[in-house]
């Protein structure tokens, strides 16, 4: 059960802003993984490298800029439009349908939004895997950014004025800590989503940095049950 005190935290949300990957369906399911395989492979060969030496460059742009794909414009002036066909081309099998969790989303008052570094095509297929399809009022993609990714604040400046979404009257949900801290002090919610089953030698140990941090507000390891009490509450 959600307290007292969690619940006034989010009195007066008229917007609910999701992120996508490992964030509105379990990390265990490993999509992400090939997201990986397939962004290491696009690297090798645009860049001529070895997997591992793809996989290297990868992640560093990865950490200093965001997204591995903004790093490879930046560095190397990467046409964004194949690489994301290339990247996003997944198995979606092992998704199941999420009712409980979409019967959670519907109950919350006020717009829902998914917000993802990735495509909104990507982000179609996985919610429609999932059954939330008609749950969002609008996905905001990498492209609807300009490329700018989370988390940068000109990225989130981006976002709220595409959707008219004021940020003190908003609430986060993200996998990655460093993704809350603009929107903290921009004034929204800010809700960690983390896996019960997660493994951390399975990620970038940087990945885990900030969840101690004062910019996250809450973190839960069941989001449905998390929006279920809130939902209840409103």
């Amino acid at each position: 059960m959600i307290d007292e005190k969690t619940l006034r935290g989010f009195e007066g949300v008229e917007t609910w802003v999701f992120d996508l990957d490992n964030t509105l369906y379990p990390a265990r399911h490993d999509l992400w993984g090939q997201l990986d395989a397939r962004m290491r492979d696009y690297v090798a060969n645009f860049l001529g490298v070895t997997p591992e030496e793809a996989f290297v460059v990868q992640k560093d742009y990865y950490r200093r800029y965001g997204t591995s794909l903004r790093g490879l414009m930046i560095e190397h002036g990467l046409d964004p439009a194949p690489f994301l066909e290339h990247v996003h081309d997944v198995d979606l099998s092992n998704l199941d349908p999420s009712p409980r969790l979409a019967a959670a989303i519907e109950q919350l008052p006020g717009t829902k939004l998914v917000y993802t570094n990735g495509s909104e095509q990507h982000a179609k297929n996985v919610l429609g895997k999932l059954g939330l399809g008609g749950h969002f009022a609008a996905v905001h993609d990498i492209v609807a950014a300009e490329f700018h990714p989370k988390p940068t604040e000109e990225a989130y400046q981006r976002f709220l004025r595409a959707h008219g979404v004021e940020p003190k009257r908003a609430a986060m949900f993200e996998d990655l800590a460093r993704n809350l801290e603009v929107p903290h002090r921009l004034g929204m919610a800010t809700v960690l989503v983390v896996a019960p089953d997660e493994r951390i030698e399975a990620n970038e140990s940087w990945e885990f940095e900030g969840r101690e941090a004062a910019y996250v507000d809450h973190v839960t390891d069941d989001l449905a049950g998390f929006l279920e009490q809130l939902g209840l509450n409103s």
